[in-house]
């Protein structure tokens, strides 16, 4: 890495408060020690997949099943529901054993961090949804795995169904029988699995593609860390009280949601501080426009930007600026709007002293943010709509040429 692209990625991890002590990048060196299971084999994460349901997936794909298999599993919403029937008898039984939560799950601290969730739903909604969303488009591998499977060609079902993870992953009882967030985990190994079986054979991902297989326990990692490590440290940048009891159980319901991905627990962090040191290493250095990604962001922005959020689409743009960085803004071509880039920047720190009851002030100026935020949840809800979830289904192709 010569001396100017070094100077870009410290610039840009800085900026995102991601970046690692070195900021330094390469081969695979962060310690098992730092995980969840406390040892492992150190094998770098790159070439780890998800294999015995990576090969059941596979099966189902070639023997025309997943259509049978997705009409079954529509009825499968809570935790607590039995195994739907109708399976193939190996899925059911792949199901049975993983269909729980890991034995180290602290109830405590997953029902915590379903209460912080609720306490700060407003910073995480904003986060999730204009930061870690929008992030997602400038990490290359993602942007071009989304952009040339299945949900590419549809972004408003595709941003709606990644909202339900992370809508069932915050709710109260997520983890609980009457929850969701456990069958929603699978639902979603099962679509990983599918796209690691479908994508190879796409020409057009492969053109472009640095990998063999896509998805691999790194690449869910790099996504956690566009997740949870980012929004932690926005938090903690913006000054919005979060106390080491929140922040121990945010990160245990992360770590709970990765092993329930699939992630082998010698890679799953066990502090934030291995978490950050992780994060260092594996995404900020990656972060980077490409064509696909560019043209997801604007299908992203467009979408929401049909929603009535109270706000124009410079605000929008501004926005993600501020969230993110101006030069991510400049990688994807926003336009700037230096009006609403004054006002956000003047008003919502303002705004989250309001919110956190630590001013006695309250402009009007307040509400527009107070809208704009709960407008944007629902644009994500449902493709746009209340009521339930969207239903998320294994694809049986890529995106149509």
């Amino acid at each position: 890495m010569d001396n100017l692209s070094r100077r870009r990625v410290l610039s840009l991890g800085a900026a995102l408060g991601l970046v690692s002590a070195t900021g330094t990048t390469g081969a695979w060196a962060w310690s098992p020690a730092g995980s969840v299971a406390g040892s492992g084999t150190g094998t770098d994460p790159e070439y780890v997949w998800d294999d015995e349901v990576d090969r059941l997936l596979a099966s189902l794909i070639d023997s025309g099943w997943v259509p049978a298999v997705n009409s079954a599993m529509a009825s499968w919403v809570n935790n607590g529901d039995p195994l739907p029937g109708g399976l193939p008898a190996d899925l059911t039984a792949y199901l049975q054993r993983v269909n729980r939560l890991p034995s180290w799950a602290d109830p405590a601290k997953l029902a915590r961090a379903a209460d912080f969730n609720r306490r700060k739903d407003t910073y995480l909604f904003l986060l999730y949804g204009l930061g870690s969303g929008i992030m997602s488009t400038v990490i290359p591998r993602e942007a071009r795995s989304v952009y040339w499977s299945a949900g590419g060609a549809n972004m408003k079902d595709r941003a709606a169904k990644t909202f339900t993870f992370g809508y069932d992953l915050a709710q109260l009882k997520g983890f609980e029988p009457t929850g969701q967030f456990i069958v929603t985990a699978n639902k979603t190994r099962l679509v990983h699995a599918g796209v690691r079986h479908l994508l190879p054979r796409s020409p057009h991902w492969s053109a472009g593609a640095d990998q063999r297989i896509p998805i691999s326990n790194a690449d869910i990692l790099v996504t956690f860390h566009s997740l949870g490590t980012y929004v932690r440290r926005k938090l903690l940048q913006w000054k919005v009280p979060f106390s080491t009891a929140d922040q121990e159980a945010f990160l245990h319901s992360w770590q709970v949601a990765l092993h329930l991905l699939g992630v082998q627990d010698q890679y799953i962090p066990k502090t934030w501080a291995d978490a950050e040191a992780q994060s260092g290493q594996v995404l900020t250095p990656i972060l980077s426009p490409t064509t696909e990604g560019v043209e997801l962001a604007e299908d992203l922005l467009g979408l929401t930007a049909q929603v009535d959020l109270g706000v124009t689409r410079g605000f929008l743009n501004e926005f993600v600026r501020y969230v993110l960085s101006d030069e991510i803004g400049d990688w994807l071509g926003l336009k700037r709007d230096y009006a609403s880039a004054a006002l956000i920047r003047t008003v919502w720190p303002a705004f989250i002293l309001f919110r956190e009851g630590l001013s006695p002030v309250a402009p009007a100026a307040f509400y527009v943010f107070d809208q704009f935020v709960r407008a944007l949840a629902m644009a994500f809800l449902n493709n746009g709509a209340s009521g339930t979830t969207t239903p998320i289904v294994i694809p049986t192709g890529n995106r149509p040429s």
